[in-house]
């Protein structure tokens, strides 16, 4: 590749950003790529690389990729090339000196995926429609079979870029998740892998709209509110339908996102699942990966789970929305701090002539604690959009894990969170009564372990057998749940506390919890509810969570409640 200062090629959005590649050569801090938009040659925009790095786990490949074109702060004109954060440049170094890890580039690696031979026979190979650093994509005609004349878009990898045995299962993975992923709308439709001796080959649609990225600099600064809405309502269907298989994409941007055709209302589609992994039950990630302006604060904090991707669907919301980045510096490290301590700005023009609706949203997907953040399921349920050309609420793969816990409390817990379920809002019972209908067992007002099974039924691919998403069920108790047991077990306490009403909400469930399931509390009773064990000093600890007039709850005792975890079972929840 050339130069900043020569004009780049043509980008290839196929392709992954950060196809996986050893470096030969010492990481070179002041690194420049020269990835440009297919839109905006003229104008080129530099940011940090997608990026996955290795911290000593095995689940955390080393890579360096290369990295592509973001909108500025204003959507407006170049700036220079960030640095990488020191603490991941250390981390690399160390990997590449062979301080970490054992998967090294060498000439005994298995190159061999098992794929059909015959790419030649079925296809014929028209033009180049996009280039990146580590292959290439063209246009094909099928020759045969039932997509006979049809044209299609394939990636070819080239096998010589795979010098480690991490970008080989990369690869692998990445046309497993393909694979598995049929059916929704707005995912990129594959068609077949193949392979010979030189290249993997990827059939998939093709597109011919270009990147959501070129849709935004086209429109110069923002989307009114309704054009946003009819974006995130594509972004957020197809990133629940992932998650609900069990699949986190990992590097969610504009760019990641196709047309299929060039019309302003053109079905978007997601791409690049380069990054992407199948995340099992209770599993969280610790490697950092993603592209810097789009990375969630607790990526950089080594551990994180679904809640990741929709942050950086509340980034791309806020682009939208404002035409700016929530969070910006010229350097990689100056962003993660920004994404770790700074607070987007709504005072900015032209936040003020938005409605509060909109602000509330984007909101919802950027608080920093996950457990406060919005699902993508949540956020189709938000008042802002969930009124937007008939949305359709999915299935939220939060819902089963919830369900779990619930299962898992003890008897004073459930009274505690039932008496919150009392508090809740029509707003708040929206998604919830959206999710009891798609779980209830038909001809019933009750949800079972076997309707849910039905349910999820309904929308399974092979994803989720991978993924182990039925895993969830084994835990569940066999009785039925109706809707009032239904939104006790599956209310969200962390993201009631976010808003401005928490007080209200516990206070009031509190009288109610007082009135109905209070009682007279044993010290070595609660202890066990919280799975404190004898070591622990716990009249110390626990006093100040019981009424000392009758020996009842506090007030204190009932939040710390709704918010604490059984562990009866032993079991992580």
């Amino acid at each position: 590749m050339g130069t900043c200062s020569s004009k780049p090629p043509r980008r290839n959005p196929y392709l992954p950003r950060d196809f996986p590649e050893q470096p030969k050569t010492p990481v070179n801090e002041n690194h420049q790529d020269d990835d440009t938009s297919a839109g905006d040659k003229a104008a080129p925009f530099y940011s940090p690389s997608p990026v996955r790095f290795f911290f000593g786990d095995k689940k955390s490949p080393a890579r360096k990729s290369s990295g592509n074109s973001t909108p500025k702060r204003l959507l407006k004109g170049p700036f220079p090339p960030p640095s990488p954060a020191k603490h991941i440049m250390a981390a690399l170094r160390r990997r590449r000196s062979g301080k970490e890890g054992k998967q090294e580039a060498g000439p005994g690696l298995d190159k061999r995926f098992g794929l059909s031979k015959r790419f030649k026979d079925r296809y014929e190979v028209g033009d180049e429609v996009g280039r990146g650093h580590f292959g290439h994509t063209v246009s094909a005609m099928c020759k045969s079979g039932d997509n006979i004349g049809q044209k299609v878009a394939v990636k070819v990898i080239p096998k010589a870029k795979m010098t480690t045995a991490i970008a080989i299962e990369d690869v692998r993975r990445e046309v497993k998740i393909l694979q598995a992923l049929a059916g929704h709308p707005n995912l990129i439709h594959f068609y077949d892998a193949f392979e010979d001796d030189d290249n993997v080959y990827i059939v998939m649609e093709l597109c011919q709209g270009g990147e959501l990225l070129d849709r935004i600099l086209s429109r110069g600064r923002k989307f009114t509110e309704d054009e946003a809405k009819n974006v995130m309502v594509q972004l957020l269907n197809v990133v629940a339908f992932c998650h609900l298989q069990g699949v986190m994409h990992r590097d969610l941007k504009p760019e990641n996102f196709l047309l299929k055709e060039k019309d302003d209302d053109s079905q978007l589609k997601a791409i690049d699942f380069g990054l992407s992994d199948f995340l099992k039950p209770d599993e969280k990630f610790n490697d950092i990966v993603g592209s810097a302006y789009y990375v969630a604060p607790e990526v950089l904090l080594r551990s994180y789970s679904t809640e990741a991707d929709v942050w950086s669907l509340g980034v791309i919301a806020y682009i939208l929305l404002c035409g700016t980045r929530p969070f910006w510096a010229r350097t990689e490290s100056g962003i993660f701090r920004a994404v770790l301590k700074n607070a987007p700005s709504f005072i900015e023009v032209p936040w003020p002539s938005l409605t509060p609706q909109a602000k509330d949203f984007v909101q919802g997907l950027l608080n920093k604690d996950p457990r406060k953040r919005l699902t993508a399921a949540q956020a189709l349920s938000h008042p802002w959009i969930r009124d937007h050309n008939g949305v359709e609420v999915p299935i939220d793969v939060r819902i089963l894990r919830s369900l779990k816990a619930y299962t898992l409390s003890s008897p004073l817990r459930k009274a505690a969170l039932q008496a919150l379920s009392k508090t809740l809002t029509t707003d708040d019972l929206f998604y919830l009564k959206k999710q009891f209908a798609h779980l209830v067992k038909e001809n019933t007002e009750s949800v079972t372990v076997d309707s849910i099974k039905k349910a999820l039924a309904k929308h399974a691919t092979s994803a989720m057998k991978e993924s182990r998403i039925m895993d969830y069920l084994t835990w569940l108790s066999a009785h039925k749940l109706d809707f009032d047991e239904f939104c006790a077990a599956t209310v969200c306490v962390h993201q009631l506390e976010a808003l401005d009403r928490w007080e209200q909400h516990a206070r009031c469930a509190y009288e109610i919890f007082d009135k109905d399931g209070n009682r007279s509390i044993v010290i070595q009773e609660l202890a066990s509810e919280l799975g404190l064990g004898p070591s622990v000093p716990l009249h110390a600890v626990l006093s100040d969570w019981i009424r000392h007039t009758d020996g009842m709850l506090s007030f204190h005792g009932f939040v710390k409640l709704l918010h604490g975890v059984s562990t009866r079972n032993k079991m992580k929840i």
